[in-house]
């Protein structure tokens, strides 16, 4: 095999307004290219198997100038992500060739990585699939099972309304709930996801395309404990008005905003003072260092005996990426999106 190869990558192209647009907002670069057995200073050559996708990424996709807890995409560099890669060469101690690595990747096929700094060896124990360290017992896994942990403060008996719950986030929260004994609400956007998360065990599942979301909660006859936010704007101002008093937000996103330039005003934030609630946004990134290594002792061995359900939706190559992305955000993604830049390694 010749040494100097195409290091083709998907790059960040226009600021979008509204929805990225595939092939406008991110374009594919075939221009690079790559020498694998060039000198790599003590440094690591990874070739990326798998990448996630993930709705935070259209935040990243402004203009340099605009602060936020994610550093913005720059133009005309790759956009960049969680994924798995295979340790190709290694001129550091800590890893070796044929080591399975998480971490964050450029989206190109080959890199070469000085600071390790994030990088993870994955010793999958359980014979997962690596797509799974990008869903179940990646990201995603790690944020319903660290932010539920240390801000629900589930009691048993309690009921818990789950936005977004067929995603992979929610449809884990979904799980550590009822395994704790918790009474689930949940909401999704087709009646496919709506039938998913009822094969989750949620107690109530509704679409709410087609069903108000208040008047949904409303109908329980009771109101929520927990209210578990990935949307924002008007699913939020319903669970104000529907939460009992001394229950807990937890807010892990704010998807019905991402895309919109005028951001939604909650009428009812008097609501938090009146009814004593507690309202915790959190970036799991934040927390991961006191928390990842109890996360990978416990999880997978969830996922390998039955307790926790995933699906995943796999899309090839890097245009499977931007089509990913748009699926995401619009809602039309089934499972948690993965992009796969080489087959033959998973």
């Amino acid at each position: 095999m010749p040494s100097i190869v195409p290091n083709n990558r998907l790059v960040f192209n226009k600021v979008p307004t509204g929805y990225p647009v595939p092939g406008e907002t991110t374009r594919i670069d075939t221009n690079e290219k790559i020498d694998l057995d060039a000198p790599l200073n003590g440094g690591v050559l990874i070739k990326v198997v798998v990448v996630a996708i993930d709705p935070y990424l259209r935040g990243r996709m402004r203009d340099a100038s605009i602060k936020s807890y994610a550093p913005p995409f720059l133009l005309g560099e790759p956009i960049t992500n969680f994924g798995v890669g295979l340790v190709i060469r290694s001129e550091n101690p800590n890893f070796k060739q044929g080591d399975r690595v998480y971490g964050t990747f450029e989206f190109q096929k080959y890199v070469i990585k000085h600071d390790t700094s994030n990088l993870i060896v994955l010793k999958n124990e359980e014979k997962l699939p690596w797509t799974a360290y990008l869903g179940v017992c990646g990201m995603p896994g790690q944020t319903a099972y660290i932010g539920w942990k240390l801000y629900a403060q589930a009691k048993k008996g309690e009921t818990v309304f789950v936005t977004t719950a067929a995603g992979p986030v929610g449809s884990n929260v979904v799980q550590i709930a009822k395994s704790e004994g918790l009474k689930v609400i949940a909401s999704a956007g087709s009646d496919e996801k709506v039938e998913f998360i009822k094969s989750l065990g949620a107690d109530v599942v509704f679409n709410y395309k087609k069903k108000d979301t208040l008047e949904a909660l409303k109908e329980l006859g009771h109101g929520i404990d927990i209210y578990w936010d990935h949307v924002g704007g008007k699913m939020l101002e319903d669970a104000l008005s529907a939460m009992n008093d001394f229950g807990r937000i937890v807010v892990c996103g704010a998807i019905a905003g991402y895309n919109n330039d005028k951001p939604y005003a909650i009428s009812n934030l008097h609501y938090v003072l009146t009814k004593r609630l507690t309202m915790h946004g959190f970036i799991v990134l934040d927390l991961l260092k006191d928390h990842i290594q109890e996360f990978y002792s416990e999880y997978p061995k969830r996922i390998t005996s039955g307790q926790v359900k995933h699906h995943e939706q796999i899309y090839k190559g890097l245009e499977g990426a931007e089509q990913a992305l748009l699926d995401t955000l619009k809602g039309d993604n089934q499972g948690k999106p993965v992009a796969v830049l080489s087959e033959e390694d998973l």
